[in-house]
């Protein structure tokens, strides 16, 4: 089963597009689990379970796994093996790099960890990306117009015809690298009048939405702006705001109570704009037949 097919499954099942962040802070774990052998699988799959049923995906931070050395590795690797079968893990790694270092980048994710897809930053080009892409069956999303304010410095960069930096990533990204069905992008719910037209470009690819917990980005109009024609392929991220909505026993709890509200804003915001996910019509019209 490829990426995409997964997300479309999760997705659907769950009637969601959100999408969990895993970015475990040893100095905000719950008191309560400091003790345990490994504190940051406790955590991860603690919030795993509580909100499995409610997402598309899983994205774990590399970053966080790797700061806490050789052992971060083997957790971070424990806790992608924990996320249920059906339930795509998008490694946000953020790799890029030329050659046989892609090439053991791209197996590292893929093959070591389990990952079934991976940010990348396409600023070294095609052959940087290619070791990645080879992956049919994994997904590769691209950074293209990123939630930190300094993504203006490169990305908005005006072309010879006026077209911003990112656009051209977009452009690449749905006609030279996509020969594989597995290319998506990465965009900033924090930049929400960017996602319609990225989404003009790539009509099918699906878009990673990170910035709508901690940094504030604008929920309903990402949404909007992210889904394609069907009300779908936009992973609309939150990660902070779902880990830590409490510091105390009741973490997983509250970390559930968060995500349903947020994956209830997204249907709230798809149902605005009147596109529906075809299975709650189904449920809806049942309910319906049965008054």
């Amino acid at each position: 089963m490829t990426f995409l097919e997964m997300l479309l499954g999760a997705s659907r099942h769950n009637r969601s597009l959100l999408c969990v962040g895993l970015d475990p802070d040893p100095a905000r774990i719950p008191a309560q689990l400091r003790a345990a052998p490994d504190p940051v699988y406790a955590f991860c799959t603690a919030i795993v379970e509580a909100t499995a049923d409610l997402v598309c995906a899983f994205k774990p931070n590399s970053a966080f796994f790797e700061a806490l050395g050789t052992r971060g590795i083997e957790t971070l690797h424990r806790v992608i093996a924990a996320v249920p079968r059906d339930i795509p893990v998008i490694l946000d790694a953020k790799r890029g790099d030329i050659g046989s270092t892609a090439a053991a980048y791209a197996y590292a994710a893929f093959e070591v960890l389990g990952a079934h897809a991976i940010t990348l930053s396409p600023y070294l080009g095609g052959d940087a990306l290619a070791p990645f892409l080879s992956y049919a069956d994994r997904g590769c999303l691209l950074l293209c117009k990123t939630s930190n304010p300094g993504s203006v410095d490169l990305q908005d960069l005006p072309l010879a015809d006026g077209r911003p930096l990112y656009l051209e990533v977009a452009r690449r990204a749905q006609h030279d690298w996509n020969g594989n069905r597995n290319v998506g992008l990465v965009a900033g719910a924090t930049h929400p009048g960017v996602l319609p037209s990225l989404r003009a470009i790539c009509p099918e690819l699906p878009l990673l939405v990170p910035g709508v917990g901690a940094q504030g980005g604008d929920l309903a109009l990402a949404v909007r702006g992210a889904v394609d024609q069907h009300g779908e392929r936009a992973i609309i991220n939150a990660s902070r705001s779902i880990l830590y909505a409490s510091a105390g026993g009741d973490f997983a709890e509250a970390a559930r109570g968060e995500a349903r509200r947020l994956r209830d804003a997204i249907g709230g915001a798809l149902g605005e704009v009147g596109v529906r996910d075809e299975r709650l019509k189904i449920r809806d019209e049942n309910s319906a037949s049965n008054l």
